[in-house]
C-alpha cells in the first residue's frame, strides 16, 4: 500500500492523474459493496460532472441527486432540477434530509478545494446531514475525512492512485431525526 500520508510531490497534471484513479477504484469499489443495499446515489460537489457521469454507469438502475453550489458541468452532466440541490452544502444538504430522509446507499462527497482549512471546516459541518442521509449498510466515499461514529473507516482498494480518499461504511446510524418511510 503507497504512503498516504506523504505530501503529494507531483505538479498538477500528475496529481489530477491520481486523482481521477483513486475516484475510479473508489467508486468501482463502492458499486461492488452496496450491490445489496437499495436506495438512491447522492453526488455532493457535482463539479464538471465527471464522477456523476461515472456513477450513472455504475448504478443505471438508481435515482441519482446532486449538490453543487452552482452548476459547472456540462448539460448531459447535470441532473433535472427535481434531482439537483443548489447552494450552500450546509444548506441544501440540511434540506436534503427532510426531503430524502434516510434514503442514500451511496453518497460521494467531493468538496476538497485548496484551501485546507476550509475543508476541515465543511467537512466538519457536513458531517452530521451526511450520516442522516446515509442508509445502514451504506458507504460514503469522500475526498476530505469525516468524523463520526456512525461512520466505520474502509481500507482503501489497492487500485488507488497515491491521492488521499476516504471510504466509510454506516453502520449502526441514527434514526432520530429522519424521515420515515
Amino acid at each position: 500500500m503507497k504512503d498516504r500520508d506523504r505530501p503529494l510531490d507531483l505538479d498538477r497534471l500528475e496529481r489530477m492523474i491520481e486523482r481521477l484513479v483513486t475516484q475510479r477504484a473508489c467508486l468501482d469499489f463502492a458499486a461492488s459493496s452496496i450491490a445489496n443495499v437499495s436506495g438512491v446515489v447522492l453526488e455532493v460537489g457535482l463539479g464538471k460532472g465527471r464522477t456523476f457521469d461515472h456513477l450513472r454507469r455504475l448504478f443505471s438502475k438508481r435515482e441519482f441527486f446532486a449538490f453543487d453550489r452552482e452548476v459547472h458541468a456540462p448539460a448531459d452532466a447535470v441532473p433535472d432540477e427535481q434531482h439537483l440541490f443548489l447552494g450552500d452544502f450546509r444548506q441544501t444538504l440540511e434540506a436534503a434530509v427532510y426531503r430524502l430522509g434516510c434514503s442514500a446507499a451511496l453518497i460521494h462527497a467531493d468538496i476538497g478545494s485548496e484551501d485546507k482549512a476550509r475543508d476541515r471546516a465543511l467537512a466538519l459541518a457536513i458531517t452530521p446531514f451526511i450520516v442522516q442521509l446515509a442508509q445502514p449498510g451504506g458507504y460514503v466515499l469522500s475526498d476530505r475525512a469525516l468524523v463520526a461514529k456512525e461512520l466505520v473507516p474502509q481500507s482503501l482498494p489497492q487500485t488507488v492512485g497515491n491521492f488521499p480518499y476516504f471510504i466509510y461504511r454506516v453502520d449502526n446510524a441514527p434514526t432520530e431525526g429522519r424521515r420515515a418511510e
